[in-house]
């Protein structure tokens, strides 16, 4: 695979909560720059991030960000809220976390509502009748679950019409992305729907990993070291 093949499976990430202006500005360049998929923000740095790329001519590069994030124990009010705020401030792909207490209840009937709830209210923002939906992509803290629940998030996450399923936050403390939960949700999705694989992804080799088991984007804060070993 070659560098820029690579970069385009990037969603170039800062949620550091000390991120300020400058860090999203040289997050959004370096997108730009390499020609990543997306870039992928906090919240309250969506304005930021917009505003560099419609400056410097980027617009192709879609702004991401995070709803629930990071432990997905937020009332299904509070995430519908925050991605509606965000795609109306010009957001494009919105990454929320699920209620992991709730699929450890197994409240499956819960976790589909909560999904279906942001989905729907995106769903009737402006931009959908221009064809632009907004991507929902549903962050599973894969590392957390067991491989049954895996799956069965994944199912319920399609069920609720979400575009992605993603492995984690990078924020547990139980770790980030794997190949196996990649292989899982692949077998689970069957293309159906794109995965995001994400946590804790530091080099090339392990991106590549990812890939060749199913990923279809990646979330990473270093994409200078993973596109490091590859040339154009």
């Amino acid at each position: 695979m070659r560098r820029a093949e690579l970069a385009a499976h990037l969603d170039v990430t800062l949620l550091r909560p000390g991120a300020t202006a400058e860090d999203v500005r040289a997050l959004c360049e370096q997108a730009m720059e390499v020609g990543a998929a997306a870039v992928c923000v906090s919240p309250s740095r969506v304005p930021d991030a917009v505003a560099v790329l419609q400056a410097r001519d980027g617009a192709a590069v879609p702004v991401a960000t995070v709803c629930g994030f990071p432990s997905g124990a937020h009332r299904t009010v509070v995430k519908v809220t925050e991605a509606s705020t965000a795609v109306h401030e010009g957001a494009g792909e919105i990454d929320m976390v699920i209620d992991l207490g709730l699929v450890k209840d197994g409240a499956w009937d819960a976790v589909e509502a909560d999904i279906t709830a942001v989905q729907w209210e995106l769903d009737q923002h402006p931009a959908v009748a221009d064809g632009a939906r907004p991507l929902v992509k549903v962050i599973l803290e894969t590392a957390a679950l067991t491989d049954e629940e895996i799956v069965r998030c994944c199912r319920v996450a399609e069920a609720a019409g979400a575009a992605f399923v993603k492995t984690s936050t990078g924020f547990h403390p139980a770790g980030g992305a794997s190949v196996h939960a990649v292989q899982l949700m692949a077998s689970t999705v069957g293309g159906r729907l794109g995965i995001k694989a994400s946590g804790g992804i530091a080099d090339t080799a392990q991106a590549l990993a990812l890939i060749e088991a199913g990923a279809t984007r990646l979330g990473v804060s270093r994409a200078a070291a993973v596109l490091a070993d590859l040339t154009d």
